[in-house]
């Protein structure tokens, strides 16, 4: 696959979105966007999407920790359902358990080492989370 792919980590709360390249491998943290009890404002995902163009959209699928599904990530893969009969590229879903976790650790960590003066805010956190499925979909799928 070459092009540029759109990752999405969604909430109900909140939805991260990121970049990504296939050429080089590499995504980096967009933005965050609010979501209204887990209806996102199609508008600003519009343009977005108009303005990345991507080759390819991903979701990430919060499983539960045995492997099993959870009430979220039947949310999520709704949501997925939706990007595919919006746009004209085509949309994956990929496991994502813990990426939020993870995401969290690492800009406590940036911050104790003094990469990052401000507080850490949640949404950053789930642009960052976003990032990590998008880098999980360019090694599972480059």
């Amino acid at each position: 696959m070459s092009g540029s792919i759109l990752a999405f980590d969604f909430g109900n709360r909140r939805i991260g979105i990121a970049t990504g390249s296939a050429i080089t491998g590499t995504a980096s943290a967009l933005t965050t966007l609010l979501a209204n009890d887990g209806e996102p404002d199609w508008n600003e995902i519009d343009g977005i999407v108009r303005e990345w163009k991507p080759d390819q959209i991903v979701v990430g699928l919060p499983y539960n920790m045995d492997g099993s599904e959870s009430e979220m990530s039947s949310l999520a893969k709704n949501f997925a359902g939706q990007l595919a009969e919006r746009y004209d590229a085509p949309v994956d879903t990929i496991d994502e358990r813990l990426t939020s976790v993870e995401a969290g650790n690492i800009l406590k960590e940036q911050r104790r080492q003094g990469l990052r003066s401000k507080k850490l805010k949640k949404t950053d956190i789930d642009s960052l989370a976003a990032c990590l499925i998008a880098e999980s979909w360019l090694r599972a799928n480059g």
